[in-house]
């Protein structure tokens, strides 16, 4: 019994006593379209056919969360891929020194009618979009850290029926029904942002317009903004096999008016209690994977060259030269809410399976996060087959994504203390 009581005090002695702290939150939001002219991501048919017009602006929404010293920021972008490796490392590199923010979640929406950021030189070596977009995206940010203010957060989980499974032939298709929605709020009860997470493949627009627009994510966005006020960030899920299922006219801005009315609809009701925050942890990780196919093989080549366009080839033929090497971003806030970013298409049973074995009363699991490595289907998509499994999309080897969930499983366990880092 001595021996007991003895090795209990002693425990709760060198225990760290854990001091909450003040939650602080910043917003900004910027138009990030690109000029006239500049080719279009999302379709193989369009080649790298010029856009012709602009139909709906594209804008980069930032939140920046800070819990004394440490800071986070999320960023919701109306383009088809995060910014490229060499993109995201200029990025982080201008934020550190600006703002000391080391954590990043840069998330695209999806969108198939935003630029190609591949091209970096466009519309010129000089000058090219994709420098102007990292200036913009850190200047989001930059402004958003300078807004910090002491904030309260309310956030809530629901399930919809606004995704369907596109890939799957099973009768139980697998979909995440999960719709997050967090309100961030001033001290006194003013609207700062929502955070809205939810999985389906923005692609209510035809191919053949070659006009910029968020697809249904911007109107999502631009109806809560417009009822709510702040800034209302969409943030992409694990939307690989996912497409939306329309409530009524499959249309951008009938579908996302309907999510932001649901999104407006459940804020009303949430109450901001998180005020004060223990922890904000977070961790990266980089991987490297076996290719399936050797994009410098010349009839391998000359098949990628016919379906999509040499500039594009040629870029993704130097990204995997050294192996496919997507990145992951694991984050935790007062121990209870998770971040989980991939930089790809993870399929939806990704995300299911993550936030079943995670355990966290919250978890955020994006895709398309921090760069663009193309799709993770699961092992079982692989073997039944399709679009999104093949290897002409799908270029890495097989269970890369479900070693990518492992790890970050094992993060966000290590993050709650549960675990030890190895």
């Amino acid at each position: 019994m001595k021996t007991t009581i003895g090795a209990t005090l002693f425990f709760l002695l060198i225990a760290p006593h854990v001091h909450a702290a003040p939650l602080q939150a910043g917003a900004a939001r910027i138009d990030i379209t690109p000029p006239i002219g500049f080719p279009m991501w999302g379709y193989a048919s369009r080649k790298d056919a010029p856009s012709t017009g602009v139909r709906d602006p594209l804008f980069a929404r930032a939140v920046v969360l800070a819990v004394g010293t440490k800071k986070l920021a999320l960023v919701g972008l109306d383009l088809g891929r995060a910014p490229t490796r060499s993109s995201m490392a200029r990025i982080r590199k201008q934020l550190k020194t600006a703002t000391g923010i080391e954590t990043v979640f840069l998330v695209a929406s999806h969108t198939h009618h935003g630029p190609v950021l591949e091209l970096d030189d466009w519309p010129s070596k000089e000058k090219p979009y994709t420098r102007t977009l990292e200036t913009k995206l850190v200047r989001a940010i930059v402004e958003a850290n300078k807004k910090l203010q002491l904030a309260q957060m309310g956030i809530t989980a629901l399930n919809t029926p606004f995704s369907r499974n596109r890939h799957s032939k099973r009768a139980d298709r697998p979909v995440d029904k999960e719709m997050l929605i967090a309100r961030i709020d001033t001290a006194d009860g003013k609207p700062i942002a929502h955070l809205v997470h939810f999985a389906a493949h923005p692609t209510m627009l035809p191919a053949k317009l070659r006009a910029f627009s968020p697809d249904f994510p911007g109107f999502l966005s631009q109806h809560v903004e417009k009822e709510l006020g702040g800034v209302c960030l969409f943030l992409q899920g694990a939307a690989g096999d996912l497409s939306p299922n329309p409530p009524g006219p499959a249309t951008p801005e009938n579908f996302g008016t309907a999510l932001g009315k649901f999104v407006v609809e459940k804020s009303k009701k949430l109450k901001c209690e998180m005020s004060e925050v223990k922890d904000l942890k977070a961790r990266e990780r980089d991987f490297k994977f076996r290719a399936r196919l050797d994009i410098s093989n010349p009839l391998i080549y000359a098949a990628y060259s016919i379906a999509f366009f040499p500039k594009l080839v040629n870029f993704y033929e130097r990204e995997y030269r050294e192996g496919i090497r997507p990145h992951l971003t694991t984050a935790l806030l007062d121990g209870r809410i998770g971040f989980v970013g991939v930089s790809g298409e993870l399929f939806t049973s990704h995300a299911i399976h993550l936030k079943r074995r995670a355990r966290l009363p919250h978890l955020f699991v994006f895709g398309y996060c921090n760069d663009y490595q193309q799709y993770f289907p699961t092992i079982e998509a692989v073997a039944e087959g399709g679009y999104g499994a093949d290897m002409i999309v799908s270029p890495v080897e097989v269970g890369a994504g479900e070693r990518m969930m492992d790890q970050a499983l094992m993060d966000l366990l290590e993050l709650q203390g549960k675990s030890r880092p190895r």
